[in-house]
């Protein structure tokens, strides 16, 4: 089972006020749903659901409710705009065996050769893993590629038991040469003492 174990009460209200009532305890709504089964509604403690998924947001978490336990996904998390407390969270339920379909970052370590910046494609790469083993990420690493360097997702390193889910010939990462902006023309002498007298026109005397 999992190590995140996280006390879940059964919901039996409904609706914006029970929710807010909830939060207002310090609790968060949550929903189970999966395996053909009817969903289940919780609420979960929500200082150890911020823990568990502040830096993992495909946490698996073990839920315990009413004398019994289940494996669960986090699938989706809504925030509040601007406090980014926890307002629901949907899990999905899952069985020790099997694979599941999340997306995980691109981690990009390392740096190309000088006079090179990196271009990354897809930040966020599909990929169907055991629940248990969930890469936080795909690492890939760039250190001494020159400009033209091309990673598509064949050259992606891959744990074991991980697929990825996009067409191995699609592009990743690109190294290009860095585009050094153009100067700006230097200001003219005449600009910089003032306007020109007008042709004709008498030089103003000095006092």
């Amino acid at each position: 089972m999992s190590e995140n174990i996280l006390t879940a009460t059964v919901r039996t209200e409904f609706g914006k006020g029970s929710a807010r009532r909830a939060r207002r305890a310090g609790l968060v709504p949550s929903v189970v749903y999966g395996h053909g089964a009817d969903p289940i509604h919780l609420d979960l403690p929500a200082h150890e659901l911020f823990l568990t998924v502040r830096s993992n947001k495909n946490a698996v978490v073990t839920l315990k409710a009413d004398g019994e336990e289940q494996l669960a996904l986090v699938k989706d998390i809504q925030r509040h705009p601007v406090s980014r407390a926890i307002l629901h969270v949907d899990l999905l339920a899952i069985k020790a065996g099997e694979k599941v379909q999340v997306t995980v970052p691109l981690l990009v370590v390392g740096e190309p050769t000088p006079g090179t910046v990196h271009n990354v494609e897809e930040f966020e790469i599909p990929v169907l893993a055991p629940v248990t083993s969930i890469p936080e990420g795909i690492e890939v690493d760039i250190t001494g590629l020159e400009i033209g360097a091309v990673l598509r997702v064949s050259d992606l390193p891959v744990p074991e038991g991980v697929e990825i889910e996009l067409d191995p010939e699609q592009d990743i990462l690109s190294i290009q040469e860095v585009q050094e902006e153009p100067e700006e023309p230097a200001e003219s002498a005449v600009a910089a003492e003032g306007e020109a007298p007008a042709e004709g026109a008498e030089p103003a005397e000095e006092e």
